[in-house]
């Protein structure tokens, strides 16, 4: 059995453009097309590789085709890079990091990379506790992730730790914890979380010994606009040194105290050889260990 290279191109053009008639603009080919092709790729593996839902999604499948269309179009671009023949054609690298890391240093080792060679970056932004699965699936090449086990096909390296601490603006700190920062005021004051799945605030909470359930919460996805939720006053909140220190340095945050919640962050990439991907790497994992904590 084999699997023919442009039925799986197709297949990760429309999980990329996340519908049929997307995708056949994007080939230039007709939507009726893009089916035909969709259902030879699947007789011709006698599975099902994705569900024609809005957007559509792959099955496990899809998901390794859709894998190996990733791998196959950067060992191409490689080589006809390296035998001067890529005709001024850019490469796109799939990567995956968490909203803080992407706020703060994550973009400067990528621009180091594209001032010399021709590629765009397609950013997959997600809580450093599931990008490790943008990678299972073949939607990225590589991840910043707080997973240290390697994915199957994949290598790691490790990044650093990124510290948390618990802030607070100083006029709500004096509103809120005049007489001390204690169980029955932290049950009360409000809360800032990232999204439903943020939960460094809980694991703070925890370590003082108070119920996660009690303090009310807002939730403000966006890393800048949920340091600027807390420096206004809306809830208190973890923020990494990137964010809060300048801000307690002016005594417009306050340290809320307790121990600091640190991430650890590592580096996950497809396990083979590339020399854009491996040169993305290198800039990658030397800013990392640069502006983290060892």
């Amino acid at each position: 059995m084999s699997i023919p290279l442009d039925l799986a191109r197709t297949l990760a053009a429309v999980v990329d453009e996340g519908t049929l008639d997307a995708a056949a603009r994007r080939l230039h080919i007709t939507p009726s097309a893009v089916s035909q092709r969709l259902r030879a790729l699947e007789d011709q593996l006698g599975r099902v590789v994705i569900v024609r839902s809005k957007p559509v999604r792959t099955t496990p499948a899809g998901d390794a085709v859709v894998r190996l269309a990733r791998q196959l179009a950067l060992l191409e671009h490689d080589a006809l890079t390296a035998i001067g023949a890529e005709g001024g054609a850019v490469a796109s690298v799939p990567l995956a990091v968490n909203a803080d890391s992407l706020a703060t240093w994550f973009l400067p080792p990528l621009a180091r990379v594209a001032a010399r060679r021709p590629v765009v970056f397609d950013l997959h932004r997600d809580d450093q506790d599931f990008t490790a699965g943008l990678l299972e699936t073949g939607a990225v090449m590589a991840a910043v992730t707080s997973r240290d086990v390697p994915v199957a096909g994949c290598r790691v390296r490790g990044l650093g730790i990124l510290r948390y601490e618990a802030v607070a603006a100083a006029g709500f700190a004096e509103r809120w914890f005049a007489d001390g920062v204690d169980a029955a005021a932290l049950s009360a004051a409000p809360v800032v979380d990232f999204d439903r799945r943020d939960d460094l605030q809980s694991r703070w909470l925890s370590s003082q010994g108070i119920p996660t359930s009690e303090p009310p919460r807002h939730r403000v996805p966006a890393s800048q606009d949920f340091a600027t939720a807390i420096e206004l006053g809306l809830g208190w909140g973890l923020l990494p040194g990137f964010h809060f220190t300048e801000g307690v340095r002016t005594g417009a945050l306050v340290r809320l105290g307790g121990d600091p919640v640190d991430v650890p962050l590592f580096w996950q990439q497809w396990n083979l050889t590339s020399p854009l991907l491996d040169e993305v790497a290198e800039e990658v994992v030397a800013e990392g260990r640069r502006v983290l904590r060892v």
